[in-house]
């Protein structure tokens, strides 16, 4: 049996340490709150306009052998590319899933505040 923290509560959790580190962090969809999916956004800001994609990572690399535990991790599936992008990539993820979750965390250094598994 493995342990999950509720969507709701994983995303809450992300946003306080986020804006707790002097990020700006918004939820650009509300999800499932039980099981939703969460994609997170990285506004670089500034004038580079520049955005980095989160996605869920696949679940066999998402459990922790020794606790059996489920943790939250992501794989980066954009990065550098603009608003238009990320918005027909988040438009695509829900045509598939519509009870995903959409998180915008603007940083100018990236910080995703999330733990990255994986990157392209």
């Amino acid at each position: 049996m493995f342990l999950r923290i509720k969507s709701e509560i994983w995303v809450s959790a992300l946003l306080r340490r986020a804006r707790g580190a002097g990020a700006f962090a918004t939820v650009l969809h509300s999800g499932a709150e039980e099981a939703g999916a969460i994609f997170v956004v990285v506004n670089r800001g500034g004038l580079r306009g520049s955005y980095d994609l989160y996605a869920p990572a696949p679940q066999s690399l998402t459990v922790d052998d020794d606790t059996n535990a489920y943790d939250r991790r992501f794989e980066q599936r954009l990065e550098g590319v603009d608003e238009g992008a990320i918005n027909n990539a988040l438009a695509s993820e829900r045509r598939f899933d519509p009870d995903l979750w959409a998180i915008e965390i603007e940083d100018r250094d990236g910080h995703a505040f999330i733990d990255v598994i994986s990157e392209f």
